[in-house]
């Protein structure tokens, strides 16, 4: 599974059909994008469909980096695995039937083991989390892509066009919001709906003194909305507990219906 190979194996059409069946039963899609690495991409999707779960809704969430998946450890779902029963694949489950996961890192063998796969395999991919996965019945799907506007956002993008619409990640500083800008672009591009921008790791707090400390600059999210005319959706600040939780098997909900701006998504 980890290694370059052509697939040549596929019918379009067949794909086509399951993928829609699948796509009817669900209501709405949130593609979780961002132009730049290391912005905390994945730990706002997570939080998003765990945030929607407490409000009740059906929800899925589709990893869909797949050469660094990272939903799996956020999740503490890493010894879980999928199971395959035909040509169908039931998704794991996160405390309740609430919440439905898939990702890559289910289907490795070790989190050391590298996927050197061109685009054909990785398009394939997708169209399996789509079309194979037994979502059910959902409310929300959140899908989380990798950083960037290369083979998965754009693969995602195409094949969800007309249900999905999408969130964008940034942190404060220009650094960030200038790769990020072009994600803005790419949905533009695709016609693919932008719901709005949040801007993560925005303005520390201090667990002693309260003080609030810009580490990595301020309002460069809320900037790039309004030069591009789309809502700003809050700011997240980071937590000092993160790693330890994290590290404890923890999972954090920021609720990001509650952000900071007090602009729910």
């Amino acid at each position: 599974m980890s290694t370059c190979e052509q697939d040549t194996e596929r019918n379009p059409l067949l794909d086509e059909v399951a993928m829609a069946d699948k796509l009817s039963k669900i209501n709405q899609i949130i593609i979780v994008l961002s132009g730049k690495g290391g912005v905390g991409k994945s730990t706002v999707a997570v939080n998003l469909a765990l945030s929607l779960v407490l409000r009740g809704y059906r929800t899925g969430l589709m990893d869909v980096d797949i050469h660094g998946p990272s939903v799996p450890k956020l999740l503490n779902l890493t010894d879980k695995r999928p199971e395959i029963k035909g040509e169908d694949i039931i998704p794991v489950t996160y405390e309740s039937d609430l919440l439905k996961v898939m990702s890559m890192g289910f289907l490795l063998q070790g989190t050391e083991q590298a996927v050197i796969w061109r685009g054909p395999l990785k398009s394939g991919l997708i169209k399996d989390f789509i079309g194979r996965v037994q979502w059910g019945n959902l409310d929300y799907l959140v899908v989380d892509c990798p950083p960037g506007t290369g083979d998965e956002p754009l693969s995602v993008a195409q094949f969800l066009k007309g249900k999905a619409k999408a969130v964008i990640v940034t942190t404060p500083q220009q650094v960030a919001t200038i790769d990020v800008e072009k994600c803005i672009t790419f949905c533009k591009q695709l016609e693919l709906p932008v719901v709005g921008v949040i801007e993560n790791m925005s303005g520390f707090v201090c667990p002693h003194c309260g003080t609030t400390v810009d580490i990595f600059s301020k309002g460069g999210g809320k900037i790039l909305a309004a030069q591009y005319g789309i809502p700003f959706l809050g700011s997240i600040p980071p937590r000092s507990g993160y790693r330890a939780e994290w590290r404890r098997g923890e999972t954090v909900c920021l609720l990001l219906f509650q952000v900071s701006s007090g602009e729910g998504v």
